[in-house]
C-alpha cells in the first residue's frame, strides 16, 4: 500500500493581505460618500465591498490554516477549511444580494436625487481598486477554489462599480432618478449568475463529491490498464482542500510480488495526469475472494 503527500502552498497569503487592506480603506471611503451623496447604488456597492472584505479575510485565514501541519487529532491538518471558506463566501454573497434587492425595490417607490458627480468619482475609484485586487489572484484562480472565490468577488465588485459610474453619468445628463435602484437590481442578477458556480462547486466539495475537474471513469480505465490488474473496487475520489484531491482504491493483481515500481509509477501518473495529490492504493492478490464493503 502506498500513499503520497502534497502539502498546500501559502503563496496566496500576501495577495489576501494586500487585497483586504486596500478594500477595507475603500469601503470606509465609499460608505461615507454614499451617505453624503444619498446614493443607494453607491451604498449597495459599499455593502457588497464590505462583505467581500470579510470574505477576503476568511479566505486568508483558511489559507493559513491549510498550511498548519497535521496533528494526532487532525491527521489531515486543517486543509478542509479552504472548502468551508469558499462555501461561506458563496452563501454570503447570495445573502448580500438579497438584502440589496429588498432595499432597491423599496427605493423604487421613494425616488431620491443623489449627487451624481460624487457617485462617478467614488465608484470610478472602486473600478480601479477592485480590478487591481482581482489581478492579485489571477494566476492562482484556476488551481484553488478558495482563491477563485476571492477573484470572482473582486471582479464582481469592479463590474458593480463600473455600472454605478454609468448610472451616475446617466443621472447627471438626464436626471432620470429611477436608474439608481434599477441598476442595483441589474447588478444583483449579474453577480448572482456569475457566482452560482462557486456556490455549487464549494457545496459539492464540502459533501465529498468528486471534484468537477476529475473524470472518475478515466481514472478507473487507467488503473485497469496497468500491468496484471484484473479488477478495481472501493475507488473513491474527494477533495481534501480547494487545491488537493485524494484517492483511495483497492486493486486486484495477478501477481504475488511486492512491486514498488508499479506503485511509484501509478501514483506519479495519477498526480501528473489526473491531478490526484494524495493517492492511496491497496494491492490485493488476484485470487483473493474477499471484498471490502463500501
Amino acid at each position: 500500500m502506498l500513499h503520497q503527500h502534497n502539502h498546500p502552498s501559502p503563496a496566496s497569503n500576501k495577495s489576501f493581505f494586500i487585497g483586504a487592506c486596500i478594500n477595507i480603506l475603500y469601503v470606509l471611503i465609499e460608505a461615507y460618500f454614499g451617505f453624503v451623496a444619498d446614493s443607494l447604488s453607491l451604498l449597495a456597492d459599499a455593502g457588497h465591498n464590505l462583505s467581500d472584505v470579510l470574505i477576503l479575510l476568511l479566505a486568508w485565514g483558511a489559507n493559513l490554516l491549510a498550511s498548519v501541519k497535521p496533528t494526532s487529532s487532525h491527521t489531515y491538518g486543517y486543509r478542509r477549511a479552504t472548502i468551508l471558506a469558499a462555501l461561506v463566501s458563496g452563501v454570503t454573497l447570495m445573502v448580500t444580494m438579497i438584502l440589496i434587492a429588498i432595499e432597491a425595490i423599496e427605493r423604487l417607490n421613494a425616488l431620491i436625487e443623489p449627487d451624481s458627480i460624487m457617485i462617478v468619482l467614488v465608484a470610478g475609484s472602486g473600478v480601479i481598486i477592485n480590478f487591481a485586487t482581482a489581478a492579485l489572484f489571477f494566476k492562482s484562480k484556476n488551481y484553488d477554489l478558495n482563491v477563485k472565490g476571492a477573484f470572482l468577488h473582486m471582479i464582481a465588485d469592479g463590474l458593480v462599480s463600473l455600472v454605478v459610474v454609468i448610472g451616475g453619468l446617466v443621472i447627471y445628463f438626464t436626471g432620470w432618478l429611477l436608474v439608481d435602484p434599477l441598476l442595483s437590481l441589474i447588478i444583483i442578477l449579474v453577480i448572482a449568475y456569475s457566482s452560482w458556480g462557486l456556490l455549487r462547486d464549494s457545496f459539492n466539495l464540502s459533501v465529498d463529491a468528486v471534484p468537477a475537474n476529475i473524470n472518475l471513469e478515466d481514472i478507473r480505465k487507467y488503473l485497469l490498464s496497468l500491468p496484471d490488474v484484473t479488477e478495481i473496487h472501493d475507488l473513491h475520489v474527494w477533495a481534501m482542500s480547494t487545491t488537493q484531491v485524494a484517492l483511495t482504491a483497492h486493486i486486484l493483481r495477478n501477481s504475488r510480488q511486492i512491486d514498488d515500481e508499479f506503485l511509484h509509477q501509478a501514483t506519479k501518473e495519477l498526480k501528473e495526469t489526473y491531478g490526484i495529490h494524495h493517492p492511496t492504493i491497496q494491492i490485493e492478490n488476484g485470487n483473493c475472494s474477499l471484498r471490502c464493503q463500501d
